[in-house]
């Protein structure tokens, strides 16, 4: 039996190796969460940006702060702060789920401002025990149900808002590396010639985004810049330089301390796992 000396010392190395994992966490949300990152993801995966710059998408159309692990996905949280996705709106409960990240983007070149709510995942873990794909579509219907009373009212069900939710895993498996998928509603006619607007249907979307690295086929684009952004093993120096150089993203003093802190806290983790190895 292990003496109450050794069992205070196992949980401490426990509850430490947690937390640095937990602010590893953190830190990979916050880089994620800079405007100029998530103009590019935006520009890269979601349609109707595709004709914009990143400077545009980022200055003009995200509103706002955007929200990280601010927002509960439980039902009767969400709400609250869905409407102007202002950060002054967090209403984050200790122990409950959130939202990675969470903000809102006008979507360009319409006759009325209609927004889309985007939801941006990190997962290192590409296979947790359930597909991800079918956790993205949750996230969705969450997100359309907490527009009641906040985006539209008794049955106007025509003010809905589009959502997107988009997966970006970090160490899938060989097979997945360097892919993006999308997964749309879409119709299937199966008697007659009945069609609907697209309007009226195209509110969800679920974007899954396999990282890869150098090397591996498909490794360019915003691919390479998440991969570069978010690796554990390369310097803030180094992703600065490349950053810099190859996607016109210049890194804020903010963006270096998160980068040197997963370096960090990657190598703590590293250590910690390599000392119960051997």
């Amino acid at each position: 039996m292990d003496s109450p000396k050794l069992q205070k010392t196992s949980i401490a190395s426990k509850l430490e190796s947690t937390e640095h994992k937990v602010s590893y966490d953190a830190a990979c949300k916050r880089l994620l969460s800079e405007k100029v990152v998530l103009a590019h993801v935006t520009k890269s995966y979601l349609t109707e940006f595709q004709d914009c710059s990143v400077n545009e998408i980022a200055n003009r159309y995200i509103e706002g702060t955007p929200l990280v692990d601010a927002i509960p996905i439980t039902t009767d949280k969400t709400n609250p702060a869905i409407l102007g996705m202002d950060s002054s709106d967090k209403t984050t409960s200790k122990g409950e789920a959130t939202y990675d990240i969470l903000f809102r983007a006008l979507v360009p070149n319409t006759q009325e401002e209609i927004g889309v709510i985007i939801n941006v995942e990190a997962q290192k873990d590409s296979y947790p025990g359930y597909p991800i794909v079918t956790r993205g579509i949750y996230y969705c219907a969450r997100l359309l149900s907490s527009q009641y009373n906040r985006e539209f009212t008794n049955s106007h069900y025509e003010k809905l808002t589009k959502v997107y939710s988009i997966w970006i895993c970090l160490n899938p498996p060989v097979k997945d590396r360097n892919s993006i998928t999308s997964f749309d509603f879409q119709p299937h006619t199966l008697v007659g010639n009945s069609v609907a607007p697209v309007s009226s249907y195209d509110l969800m979307s679920v974007i899954t985004v396999y990282l890869g690295g150098p090397g591996t086929k498909n490794y360019s684009g915003t691919l390479r810049m998440l991969d570069i952004l978010l690796s554990d093993v390369k310097s803030a120096a180094e992703k600065a330089k490349t950053l810099q150089n190859d996607y016109g993203i210049q890194m804020t003093q903010t963006m270096e301390k998160e980068a040197t802190n997963m370096c960090n806290l990657s190598e703590a983790i590293e250590q910690r796992t390599t000392k119960k190895i051997t």
